[in-house]
């Protein structure tokens, strides 16, 4: 696997969301394919294997990934839920989950698409209904729609993260800068 699915948001309900990127502009798909669909779970640590994935189980993840960050928005700008999408999270965490073996070199998960899916859901559930609501941020780059869990000194983190977001932006605000400095001088 090309493990290229970034874990920056702090929260696995909120990397999973966070897997169509640039909703504003670009829409980046990171589920292009049934694979890298596989390939999120397993790099995400929430499973050690999965079940190989289909169009459907695609269709699926992105219906409840979407449901996820429309109740993340919500929940953010102090809304009331959206029905359909607390009925597509809630119906998805209702799935039993992959049930972790232990073996002689630690744990172990191997899990179904469905069972996957609802591990993300309940991990949505618990973030949805628990202590660290006030703690969601979207990231301040324009072109990036991630949410994340600030958990700074001060609640002062600007982005979801460094490499992806806050280099490309300091970057951007340091040649601003120069630009302006050399024009003043010259």
């Amino acid at each position: 696997m090309n493990p290229d699915h970034v874990f920056v948001c702090g929260h696995p309900a909120l990397d999973f969301a966070a897997t169509l990127r640039a909703r504003r502009t670009l829409r980046f798909e990171m589920f292009a394919t049934p694979d890298r669909l596989d390939a999120w779970y397993v790099e995400s640590g929430l499973v050690d294997a999965v079940s190989p994935a289909r169009r459907a189980d695609v269709e699926r993840a992105a219906a409840v990934r979407e449901a996820v960050y429309r109740l993340v928005t919500d929940r953010r700008r102090g809304a009331d839920f959206a029905d359909e999408a607390l009925a597509a999270v809630n119906d998805a965490a209702a799935k039993a989950p992959a049930a972790p073996r232990l073996t002689r070199s630690g744990r172990w998960t191997s899990a179904t698409q469905r069972e996957a899916l609802a591990a993300v859901a309940r991990h949505a559930v618990e973030l949805l209904s628990g202590p660290d609501v006030p703690l969601l941020k979207e990231c301040g780059n324009p072109e990036c729609t991630r949410v994340y869990v600030d958990r700074s000194r001060g609640m002062r983190r600007q982005w979801c993260g460094m490499e992806s977001c806050g280099n490309k932006i300091k970057a951007a605000a340091y040649r601003a800068r120069r630009k302006t400095s050399v024009a003043a001088a010259g």
